[in-house]
């Protein structure tokens, strides 16, 4: 396809289905050409390099998160939507944790999420560095979260090259780990019932939310 043919959105789309399903080791020019039929060096003239591509990558799945009314007199649960918004949106496109500390992202989506976010927080009672703080903390704890599922993500993706299989290779290092901590009664009973562990990781997150929410709500001004 030559480069008077493609179009950004084109580049952007297909970059974020490699990345979905190779993650950031994955994307490279001569892969992307290949999916779109197209020379290597036509992605440069749409998208300037690797970095960029992956700014825009990164701000088009923001776009997918749904925005509360920041203008709602419930502010908590405007706070929870945006969060689980983000969280859902993280561990739907796993190589965004990783890129977040390794690129510098940004664009119109993400502007557009932060200041409805800042506005919640403001609603709520938060004021200028304090409103940042309070996004900050919620942002944190849903990068965190999703971080480990993502993590789940790579290691099977790298266990499962070849013909390995994922699950034999993840239970023989679980069953590796359960001999090491037989000395450790806490840590073996967790690992033993590894398999039928009713705590998911998005059971974790609500209740990390929820509690950080409790936090931010116990330093709201009164009245």
């Amino acid at each position: 396809m030559p480069r008077e043919t493609l179009t950004r959105e084109q580049i952007v789309a297909t970059a974020i289905e490699l990345l979905d399903e190779e993650g950031l080791d994955g994307l490279n020019m001569r892969s992307l050409g290949k999916r779109l039929d197209s020379a290597p060096t036509a992605m440069y003239w749409h998208v300037k390099n690797k970095d960029n591509l992956i700014r825009l990558a990164a701000d088009e799945t923001w776009g997918e998160i749904a925005l509360p009314d920041p203008g709602s007199p419930d502010w908590r649960a405007a706070a929870e939507q945006l969060a689980r918004g983000l969280y859902t949106t993280i561990t739907r496109h796993p190589w965004l944790a990783q890129a977040q500390s390794s690129y510098l992202l940004y664009g119109p989506n993400k502007a557009c999420h932060d200041e409805v976010a800042l506005t919640v927080y403001e609603n709520a009672g938060f004021v200028d560095d304090a409103a940042d703080q309070a996004m900050g903390a919620v942002f944190t704890l849903i990068l965190g979260s999703a971080a480990g599922a993502a993590a789940d993500v790579s290691l099977r993706r790298r266990l499962g090259r070849g013909d390995r299989d994922p699950a034999v290779e993840l239970q023989a290092a679980l069953d590796e780990a359960g001999e090491i901590a037989q000395p450790y009664p806490r840590l073996r009973a967790r690992l033993e019932r590894a398999d039928t562990e009713t705590l998911t990781a998005i059971g974790s997150f609500e209740f990390g939310l929820a509690a950080l929410l409790d936090g931010l709500a116990e330093r709201l001004p009164s009245g």
